[in-house]
């Protein structure tokens, strides 16, 4: 493309510090490095992770940053060394590495990768080894993507080439919360034909966890939230029954234990809540009950009693839903272009990136699944 090798001046959307609305400027984006590859953004929607990020996020040298990480693009130009990828490819950029050569990536218990911008730092999410800049300043980079821009550079690790045929304001959603939830269910926590499960939370997350728990054959999936207006929604996800833990003057654990004999085989907490973490955990039938972290939080510990686990339940975390991008991300595409994975019925919203700060409120006050902010032309 005629821009490769020039810096590229563009509009992104730059969070100059915590809590404070991010503003649309115009900034600067360095050719891709050794190893690296330019992306145009088409479509990148909000998840909570940059939510968290903006509001809750206690480190102050982490801003200014360019949020954003759940998206799909187009290659626009690459680096030196890189093979894979050449100008022309729909991609979508991946926030967990994959390098294919460390001892993580070439283990298949695990998605994680010692090389990416998370390795030892998990706590601190915008590093500084980015390619932007606005106004002379170094802006950071946030999850190794930042998706909230036309254009943001990637390391080659962290991108994922996908079906040209693909809807990019479609197939972005595979970039974080839909394949977080729906591998969480279907590779995490392994639920079993038959079984019964239960989702704590029917965000974007909870409710791709409610479908993969339908796609791995659960017989009852109950869904569990303190705002019955998604109930409707998680039916459309395969949601068998229905839980409001404010309708309930006992435990949500103890409610879920008299509808299932003992119960769930599965449980699968999509907050990012340490108190509803642990109600997931006691939700789990004792003996064989299986118990997933999929919520992002990193401000509180999360506590339990050592019986539940020595009476055999098994707690678990998942980032990612356990997927290895670069496998399943093309894979995930290739279920919704052969109709075997729902993607339309998350997006609540379909906005422009001038519109960002409508999405995150949206968001804030969870009057939204999804919103999709279009950003460049596909």
């Amino acid at each position: 493309m005629a821009t490769a090798g020039k810096v590229i001046k563009c509009k992104a959307a730059v969070a100059w510090e915590p809590n404070k609305p991010l503003v649309i400027e115009k900034i600067e984006v360095a050719p891709p490095q050794a190893n690296e590859v330019r992306i145009k953004i088409v479509a990148t929607a909000v998840c909570r992770t940059d939510v968290h990020h903006l509001l809750e996020n206690m480190h102050n040298d982490s801003f200014p940053v360019v949020l954003g990480h759940e998206a799909a693009g187009i290659v626009e130009s690459v680096g030196s060394g890189v093979t894979e990828f050449q100008p022309g490819d729909k991609v979508i950029p991946m926030y967990i590495t994959q390098c294919r050569e460390c001892r993580f990536c070439k283990s298949p218990k695990t998605n994680q990768c010692e090389k990416g911008w998370g390795a030892g730092r998990h706590s601190v999410l915008a590093t500084p080894d980015s390619r932007f800049t606005c106004k002379g300043k170094k802006i950071l980079q946030f999850l190794g993507t930042s998706t909230f821009s036309e254009y943001t550079v990637v390391n080659q690790m962290a991108v994922a080439k996908i079906d040209p045929a693909a809807p990019l304001d479609k197939v972005c959603l595979i970039g974080c919360g839909v394949c977080t939830g729906y591998g969480a269910a279907v590779n995490t926590a392994k639920v079993e034909p038959g079984s019964t499960c239960a989702v704590f939370g029917l965000g974007a997350v909870g409710l791709a966890a409610v479908m993969g728990c339908k796609a791995a054959g659960a017989k009852k999936i109950i869904a569990v939230d303190i705002n019955p207006e998604k109930f409707e929604k998680a039916k459309v996800f395969g949601a068998t029954d229905f839980v409001n833990p404010k309708d309930h003057s006992k435990a949500i654990s103890q409610v879920l234990s008299e509808m299932t004999n003992g119960g769930v085989d599965f449980s699968l907490e999509c907050v990012g809540n340490v108190g509803v973490m642990r109600s997931a955990l006691e939700s789990c039938v004792q003996g064989w009950g299986v118990s997933v972290i999929v919520g992002w939080t990193n401000l509180e510990d999360f506590s339990a009693r050592p019986i539940q686990l020595i009476a055999g339940r098994t707690w678990k975390g998942s980032a990612f839903g356990g997927f290895k991008g670069k496998y399943g991300i093309p894979q995930m595409v290739k279920a919704y272009l052969d109709k075997n994975l729902k993607l339309d019925e998350f997006i609540t919203h379909n906005m422009t990136l001038d519109q960002v700060n409508d999405a995150i409120e949206l968001m804030k006050q969870g009057k939204c699944i999804r919103t999709v902010l279009h950003v460049s032309p596909q």
